[in-house]
């Protein structure tokens, strides 16, 4: 119901055409005095009642109140349980609710320890009149209404300054000095567009071979973007210092062990290594999703998802085990392509024109999957080719998910043309959110 017939002075709503406040309340009576003293005080609120902290934990999880009041004295909230439950079910969006608590007039104290406790403000049953309940709430909405504005402002700062970071440390540039061999990568931001701890890196050694490596730090936010890039820059350095490839997995796995904040955070990967010849490629996983191989002339390149033998463990799990090896002969133009579980984790949540791949199957499949993913690339390869390919399908797969993924997804290329004199592609893309909704 709407309570007042003046203006609103700020208290601007989230949803809808007035702010929502949701009064918390199991006592009938009290309930309707909340709800004369509103219509008394010019405000134009949307007044909505619960009677217990459960069912307004369920109100806030849909995202449309802008303002609680909230009884202290509930049936299922002991103390101040009622504002701690209430402000952790808040913390889920973006602006959370508003909340002003009622106490009695014995427990004015329980007001104040509410407040330092996360309450905008407090009133008392009993002393509360209309105007004091209307300078109460606006003072509330017009807090929630700034907090939601600094919280826009940070989240724009941290995009920028978390793009600068992935530019120069997630985004490396490839060491690659033959130019037959293609470097195609891209890396796409999920959630609010900050950085999570996927990362990727290409590096030919003295001796001709090219080595490549796709990583994925478990967890998502700034210290998993800080553990990718240190290991990014642990595995080049030890390729650079000559470390066998067979080795390499060791040696960032005590790095791992060194830089980790939490001990249950661990790192996925993939390693590709190209020999000098060009002839083979040495595949080694850590708990890793497997590469897939794009062979084939131009205009006719097949894309072939590729079969482990075995996969080794992931960095960082207290388990036995170590890293084999997997070689594959080749002997025509290739391209290895490594990609992390943002992609195949991506819902079907968007409709995808028709085709013959996976990815253009209508609602109702629940993520792309690795099956649909692979389709998805050869429906690019048979389309457009390979050149782009690594921008064409993370577009793509998050217009199937109908705007930015959940989790980062990143994407790496790396293949040889065949010839001296048939340069190959080399491309770097950063598919930020923002500039992608356009």
């Amino acid at each position: 119901m709407s309570s007042g017939d003046g203006d609103h002075d700020g208290a601007e709503p989230a949803h809808g055409s007035l702010p929502c406040v949701l009064l918390v309340e199991d006592d009938d009576g009290d309930a309707v005095l909340v709800d004369e003293l509103l219509s008394d005080a010019e405000i134009d609120v949307e007044l909505r009642r619960v009677v217990s902290v459960s069912e307004a934990e369920d109100e806030v999880a849909t995202g449309s109140v802008d303002c609680l009041v909230v009884d202290l004295g509930l049936p299922d909230a002991v103390g101040l349980d009622a504002v701690q439950r209430l402000r952790r079910a808040g913390t889920r969006h973006a602006a959370p609710p508003a909340l002003v608590v009622l106490t009695g007039l014995g427990s004015v104290d329980r007001g104040v320890e509410a407040v330092a406790a996360g309450a905008d403000d407090y009133l008392v049953k009993g002393e509360v009149g209309p105007d004091l309940l209307g300078r109460s709430l606006r003072y509330a909405l017009q807090r929630r209404r700034s907090v939601a504005q600094e919280r826009a402002l940070y989240r724009s700062e941290v995009r920028a300054a978390e793009t600068e970071r992935l530019e120069k440390a997630l985004l490396p540039r490839p060491l690659v000095e033959d130019p037959a061999v293609s470097v195609m990568v891209g890396y796409l931001p999920g959630g609010e567009g900050l950085l999570g701890g996927d990362f990727f890196d290409t590096v030919e050694t003295a001796d001709g071979r090219v080595l490549s490596v796709i990583g994925d730090v478990a967890g998502h936010g700034p210290d998993e973007a800080a553990l990718g890039a240190t290991l990014r820059t642990a595995w080049r350095t030890l390729v650079l210092t000559g470390t066998p490839p067979e080795e390499i997995f060791a040696g960032l796995e005590t790095v791992l062990r060194t830089e980790r904040a939490r001990p249950e955070i661990f790192v996925t990967l993939c390693q590709v290594t190209i020999a000098a010849d060009r002839s083979t490629v040495d595949v080694c996983l850590a708990g890793h999703l497997a590469p897939m191989l794009l062979t084939g002339p131009v205009g006719g390149v097949r894309c072939s998802v590729v079969r482990p033998v075995e996969r080794g463990r992931a960095l960082g799990v207290p388990v036995p085990g170590g890293w084999p090896t997997q070689r594959i002969p080749l002997g025509e133009p290739f391209a290895v392509l490594t990609y992390t579980d943002g992609l195949v984790e991506a819902s079907l949540a968007a409709e995808d024109p028709p085709g013959p791949a996976a990815g253009g199957r209508r609602r109702g499949a629940l993520r792309v999957g690795l099956a649909g993913l692979a389709d998805l690339v050869q429906d690019e390869l048979d389309t457009d080719g390979i050149v782009g390919i690594v921008e064409r399908v993370l577009r793509r797969v998050r217009r199937l998910h109908g705007g930015p993924l959940v989790d980062d997804a990143a994407m790496l290329v790396v293949g040889w043309t065949g010839a001296d004199d048939v340069p190959g592609e080399r491309s770097s893309t950063l598919a930020d959110s923002v500039e992608w909704a356009r």
